[in-house]
Parts: structure tokens; C-alpha cells; sequence
């Protein structure tokens, strides 16, 4: 007996982030991917708009009276502009934390204002 799998119809929408200053982090983020920032859906949450669908999902901040201390979802970013975006992303409030050399990639761990991870990453094989 074969069984035909359902088509897949689901994709991302948004992505999430818990946080205590939703405006500031929104507007943290907006700067990092370069996309405009709007009130969110719901009273309190802002977001950052995906500017067209190559551009990745909406992120959403949500206010919560104490963002919780585990970090379930840690972005990753690429770029061909390495050493120029640790630059930026440090002069807008990201925190390096480490940084890995590795032979097919370079890579830094940071923390954005929150303290939320994130990673920088340049592929370099």
C-alpha cells in the first residue's frame, strides 16, 4: 500500500524574538538587513519587514516582562564583506563574542543588544 504525502504548503511567515524593548531591537535589526521597521499586528510588537520574498521572513519583536534565558533560534548571516560587516555590526550595538576560523569558513558569534546569538559568516572554499 503506497501512501501519497500531502503536498507541502507552509513556508515562514515571521520569526519571533521575545524581548523587553521591542522598538530598539527592531530598529537594531532593521539596520543589520537593511529593512524598514513597522509596528507589528499585535499592540506593544514591532517588526522588520521582509522586503521581498528572497529577503527572508518578517521578524517580529514581542514585549515580555522577562525574555526568557535560552536562545532557541541563533540567525545566521552571510557576506562577502567580512572584516567591513564585524565593523558595522559592532558599531550598531552587536557584542562580539568569539570568532572561528575554519578551512571552508570564518565565522563570529555575536550578541545583539538583547543578548541574543547570532553568527556573521564568509565561505571562503
Amino acid at each position: 500500500m503506497n501512501a501519497t504525502a500531502p503536498a507541502v504548503s507552509l513556508g515562514f511567515a515571521a520569526l519571533n524574538f521575545d524581548c523587553a524593548d521591542p522598538a530598539a531591537l527592531a530598529d537594531f535589526w532593521g539596520k543589520v538587513l537593511g529593512r524598514p521597521v513597522s509596528p507589528g499586528a499585535v499592540a506593544g510588537d514591532m517588526a522588520v519587514d521582509a522586503t521581498d520574498p528572497a529577503g527572508g521572513p518578517r521578524l517580529i519583536f514581542h514585549p515580555v516582562p522577562q525574555p526568557g534565558t535560552v536562545n532557541n533560534l541563533r540567525p545566521i548571516l552571510l557576506t562577502e564583506h567580512y572584516d567591513q560587516e564585524i565593523e558595522r555590526l559592532t558599531v550598531l550595538g552587536a557584542k562580539p563574542l568569539n570568532e572561528t576560523e575554519l578551512s571552508q569558513a570564518r565565522y563570529t558569534t555575536f550578541a545583539d543588544p538583547e543578548g541574543n546569538d547570532f553568527d556573521l559568516v564568509n565561505w571562503h572554499g
